[in-house]
């Protein structure tokens, strides 16, 4: 079976059309950060040194020091799809991420998008 080629793509070259949805929604960069340090585990500073070594999704998803356990929470349709239907685990983590986007610049609060 053949990869998506959107594994392949650096998170670096997704990273700023992510801060640019949430800013044209009012929200900002800082929240976009805290949505993946609570999806990964990461440190800023670790989320940093991936977005500047180019990694690719599939690494940046697979390195991530904590996937965290309550991501399994998040419901809802993106791109077409239920996120909970997906069963490529790379892909889920990709479409965890756009949804949580998504929710953010709807509006949603962020204990809600944090599931907390």
């Amino acid at each position: 079976m053949s990869k998506h080629n959107v594994y392949k793509m650096s998170v670096a070259s997704v990273y700023p059309l992510l801060v640019a949805k949430a800013e044209k929604k009012g929200r900002t960069k800082s929240e976009v950060d805290e949505i993946i340090r609570w999806l990964t585990g990461y440190s800023q500073e670790e989320l940093e040194a991936q977005l500047k070594k180019q990694t690719d999704y599939e690494n940046f998803f697979a390195e991530a020091p904590k996937l965290n356990p309550s991501r399994a929470l998040i419901k809802g349709v993106i791109c077409g799809v239920r996120v909970e239907d997906i069963e490529e685990p790379i892909m889920r983590e990709i479409r965890y991420l756009d949804k949580l986007i998504d929710e953010l610049a709807k509006g949603k609060a962020m204990d809600k998008i944090l599931r907390k």
